[in-house]
């Protein structure tokens, strides 16, 4: 029997547990209050948040208008008469 096996998943079960105390450490440093502030206090939270999904948005849009991204139509594939995306895009 090898130990390889073992160690791996050892080293593996160590870094899932230190990820799963960095984030819970990260939660209980946020506020309490129902308060979200923009940017989060710490770096921990900050992990927090991420791995969670908690965006906080302040309604400002975050790009001009003029930088958002536009959909291009799809160029018809060859010996193709119309390509899918046109023929959805009349809709």
């Amino acid at each position: 029997m090898s130990w390889l096996p073992l160690i791996i998943a050892a080293l593996l079960a160590a870094a899932v547990l230190i990820g799963f105390v960095v984030v819970l450490a990260g939660m209980r440093q946020e506020d309490n209050r129902r308060h979200l502030p923009t940017n989060a206090p710490t770096v921990p939270a900050a992990f927090a948040r991420r791995v969670t999904g908690c965006h906080v948005h302040d309604g400002r849009p975050r790009r001009r208008p003029s930088e958002q991204l536009r959909a291009t139509p799809l160029p018809p594939a060859p010996g193709v008469e119309s390509s899918p995306a046109r023929h959805f895009a009349g809709r």
